[in-house]
């Protein structure tokens, strides 16, 4: 996957801009109120530092439309251009009002490349490390505040620092950016499905996952742009295709999905069941706490999921030797003696499903050697015409590895003439299974000996039919030939659909509640906030400065935060999301509560320098780990492709504009309430926020972007039912 990480960092270094300027101007700003004569025009100070806040409100408004219209690419290199040309006019800034100008376009490019980025990172990324990639930005974030808090540090000991040079040498790292974006970065494939570009689309996948068989992935892409629909959740039996031979008539002949392995001659039946899945005892009558109306039934939905697999015993060293990655969903669990077993069945040739194209965890689904399917291994969709089976075509598609352990499949759609049924399968968390024991069926009067692997599936109206399907060798071609987008651009009105919707109020909500725990205030404002606490005091016997020893304890602070980061990066795809913000907001409140308690309490001035600093600095750290890059991350995963752009612009602005208020509030509050009170607002905010995850942030990792989406769809509608 080093095409996916290579391109993700490439992106990200929009967000170190980002970061630069954010110190610099926190630095920069002491010299210009000198400069400008701005001591008693606090006002203008306000606006030098927040201009840049207001340029990205306005530009994200459009963003998310636009980039749905042109495209993620173009934007990004719009926005180095933006950085550069604000460089350039801050570096010359003969007066406060150019100034104010440059600021404005360079919050124009601060506001396309937070707003993007993190989508453009989502789209293109594999599920499985899909939020390390996008904890890339926050990561990057703060090494572009690291190196600018060197710099102004370094330019503070200077007899005459300069503010313009401080704020100019943005346009140098800008100019990389700009031509990393325009001779680099691809477009996001799945943007370009939307517009139907099947060709580039592929190409675009092939290069970031380092193979030339993306079918499955291409697929997926496709129905993406038909999520959110109506879902149902169906519960399947899979076992070896003889499983159920002498009980033929308890099948369900229509409904049978014919999977085939890795070996030939072998093969699987998915058949759906009668009965309650562990999703669909979920979605029908959730927790305890569910049923007393607290916590939001998409949660434990999503929570269903995520639970830890049983040990299967032979079942996973047997049947799973050839289903793969199929229901694998931790990370390269793929075993090395199930490839060179299938090797040695080969007569000594590789498997297709091992080596390189099984670690990225989206290989090894259940494919049979025939043609040429996802990861080289095609399987066949079997539909009921009559009273018998029909192969659709040898070398067709029916059932692909579309990451994170799920199983895309089809099957024909009996109500609807020429429509097909897309199947998302998963396997049951908690459901184990015995060789060689009588295993009941729910839903059948048999029981059958032997092996079989219950898998829950989220089953909807696919964009692909049957003639389109039938017409073509693998479904692979049938996606590469459409004409053109599968669906119309979307209108407002789509906005307003349950499971968007649902994930709006999941968006916004926590954007709104992370400005409020006033972590971009701070980040402005840090020299000023520890020159406040009495940081000098400590540094004082180095002959450095108040001013020059904020700086270079902010720079430490930032320096700090980088290996927060990395923690994060590590767990964002092992612990998760929701988990990383359910341990973090608590240390966040602790330090909060701490900092006001040393600064209500008398003490000596170094002891309140030190507490200060060091419940500044674990404020920082618990934040970059948890509430700093989650909301972006989430916001990113939970839209449909098709509005996916002008829910982020939401998002964005709603972050943006509690940007602004919290900036603009905070110098006031420092000189009303003081540091005390300040902080005493921020750690109730953080208290609100914890609850908010309790109840209504589901767990989102490892799960494809489209399946996601599929999963607020359902927990909309079980949500209205309640």
């Amino acid at each position: 996957m080093s095409g996916a990480v290579l391109v993700a960092l490439t992106a990200a270094i929009g967000n170190l801009l980002q970061g630069w300027d954010n110190a610099t101007i926190a630095g920069a700003v002491l010299y210009i109120k000198k400069e400008f004569n701005l001591q008693t025009q606090p006002t203008i100070e306000g606006l030098i530092v927040a201009m840049s806040l207001i340029g990205a409100t306005v530009i994200t408004t459009f963003s998310g439309p636009v980039s749905d219209m042109f495209g993620r690419r173009p934007m990004l290199v719009i926005s180095s251009v933006l950085y550069f040309l604000s460089g350039l006019v801050m570096l010359w800034a003969p007066n406060v009002y150019v100034l104010l100008l440059a600021r404005l376009l360079d919050g124009f490019g601060i506001g396309l490349a937070v707003t993007l980025v993190p989508v453009y990172i989502s789209e293109t990324a594999p599920p499985e490390i899909r939020g390390r990639l996008n904890t890339f930005p926050q990561f990057t974030g703060c090494v572009g505040m690291f190196l600018s808090y060197c710099m102004v540090f370094s330019m503070s000991l200077m007899q005459s620092p300069s503010w313009r040079l401080m704020l100019g040498v943005l346009s140098i790292p800008s100019l990389a950016y700009f031509f990393l974006a325009l001779f680099y970065l691809p477009e996001s494939p799945r943007w370009l499905v939307s517009k139907g570009r099947m060709k580039e689309a592929k190409q675009v996948l092939q290069r970031l996952r380092g193979r030339d068989d993306v079918s499955g992935e291409m697929a997926l892409l496709m129905e993406g742009l038909g999520a959110g629909g109506d879902v149902s959740i169906e519960e399947y039996i899979i076992s070896p295709d003889d499983e159920y031979a002498d009980n033929q008539e308890h099948a369900v002949e229509k409904d049978r999905i014919k999977l085939y392995g890795a070996e030939e001659g072998l093969s699987w039946v998915a058949k759906p069941v009668t009965g309650q899945s562990t999703l669909g005892l979920v979605s029908r009558h959730g927790s305890a706490i569910n049923q007393s109306n607290l916590m939001d039934p998409l949660v434990t939905l999503f929570g269903s999921v995520h639970e830890k697999l049983p040990e299967m015993g032979s079942m996973r060293s047997m049947l799973f030797s050839n289903f793969g990655s199929m229901f694998n969903i931790a990370d390269n669990q793929v075993k090395h003696e199930d490839s060179d077993e299938e090797s040695q069945r080969d007569g000594g040739k590789p498997s297709d499903a091992s080596g390189a194209e099984s670690d990225d965890n989206l290989s090894s689904p259940l494919l049979s050697r025939q043609g040429t399917g996802a990861e080289g291994h095609p399987t066949s969709l079997h539909i009921r015409q009559g009273s018998n089976y029909t192969n659709a075509n040898a070398g067709e598609n029916a059932s692909m590895g579309i990451g994170g352990g799920w199983q895309l499949a089809y099957k024909k759609d009996e109500k609807k003439e020429g429509a097909l049924k897309r199947i998302y399968l998963h396997q049951e968390p908690g459901v184990g299974s015995r060789r060689g024991s009588i295993v009941s069926l729910p839903g059948c009067d048999a029981h059958a000996e032997g092996e079989v692997v219950h898998a829950a599936a989220l089953v909807s109206q696919s964009v692909l039919r049957t003639d389109s399907i039938l017409a073509q060798q693998t479904i692979e071609e049938a996606v590469e030939k459409q004409s053109g987008p599968v669906t119309k651009g979307p209108g407002w009105r789509a906005l307003f659909e349950p499971g968007v919707k649902h994930a709006l109020i999941v968006g916004v909500g926590i954007q709104i509640l992370q400005q409020f725990s006033g972590i971009n205030g701070v980040l402005y404002y840090t020299p000023q906030i520890l020159e406040q606490a009495g940081v000098g005091i400590l540094l004082s016997n180095m002959g450095i400065g108040s001013e020059s020893a904020s700086f270079l304890i902010s720079g430490i602070t930032t320096l700090l935060m980088l290996p927060s980061i990395g923690i994060a990066m590590r767990l964002m795809d092992i612990a998760g999301r929701r988990l990383l913000l359910l341990a973090t907001l608590p240390i966040l409140l602790v330090s909060l509560i701490v900092l006001v308690l040393g600064n209500v309490i008398k003490m000596s001035a170094v002891i309140h320098a030190v507490i200060s600093t060091i419940s500044v600095v674990v404020y920082f750290c618990c934040f970059v780990s948890g509430f700093g890059p989650i909301p972006n991350i989430l916001c990113s995963e939970i839209f449909p492709t098709s509005v996916r752009g002008i829910c982020i612009a939401i998002c964005a602005l709603t972050f943006w504009i509690g940007d602004i208020i919290v900036t603009y509030s905070l110098p006031v509050m420092l000189n009303s309430i003081g540091l005390a009170g300040v902080f005493g607002i921020y750690a109730v905010v953080c208290a609100i926020a914890w609850v908010f995850v309790f109840l209504k942030v589901p767990e989102t990792k490892g799960m494809p972007l489209e399946v996601i989406t599929e999963f607020f769809a359902v927990g909309a509608k079980q949500s209205a039912k309640e």
